[in-house]
C-alpha cells in the first residue's frame, strides 16, 4: 500500500455514500456490530480503503458492498452509488425482501394519525380485558 492512498473513516464514508441520513447514526450502527468490515467488527474511527468488503446492516436492509472510491464530502445519491460495488447475491437478496414486504406488508402500516375517539374506547376496553 502507497502512502498516498485515500482513506476515510467508516463512519464517514458510510455517510458520504448514503447508507445513512447522518453520522452519528452511521457511528451508532458501527458501534453495535451492524457493520462489517472484512468480516470483522470494527470501531467507528477505523479507516476504510478502496477494495474492502463491507457488510452492511441498516433496519431490515442488508448490503455486501466492495469499496470503490473513497469521497470525503457527501454527495448527490447519483455520485453516491460510484463509491462501491454491491454483489448480486446481496441485490438479489434485497430485492426479494423488498418484494416479500411489498405484497405482504406488516399490519397496521395502513393506519396513519391517532385513534379516533370510538377505536380509543375499544383499544381501552381490549386493554382491561
Amino acid at each position: 500500500m502507497s502512502p498516498a492512498e485515500p482513506r476515510l473513516r467508516i463512519d464517514k464514508w458510510l455517510w458520504a455514500a448514503r447508507f445513512f441520513k447522518t453520522r452519528s447514526l452511521a457511528a451508532t450502527a458501527v458501534d453495535h456490530g451492524k457493520v462489517l468490515i472484512n468480516g470483522q467488527r470494527v470501531k467507528p474511527a477505523k479507516e476504510v480503503r478502496r477494495g474492502d468488503t463491507l457488510d452492511i446492516s441498516n433496519g431490515e436492509l442488508r448490503f455486501a458492498v466492495v469499496v470503490e472510491g473513497i469521497n470525503q464530502q457527501r454527495r448527490p445519491a447519483v455520485e453516491a452509488r460510484l463509491l462501491y460495488t454491491e454483489s448480486p447475491e446481496s441485490l438479489a437478496k434485497r430485492q426479494h425482501a423488498l418484494e416479500l414486504k411489498r405484497l405482504a406488508p406488516m399490519p397496521g402500516t395502513d393506519l396513519r394519525g391517532r385513534p379516533t375517539k370510538k377505536a380509543g374506547r375499544l383499544i381501552r376496553r381490549l386493554a382491561e380485558s
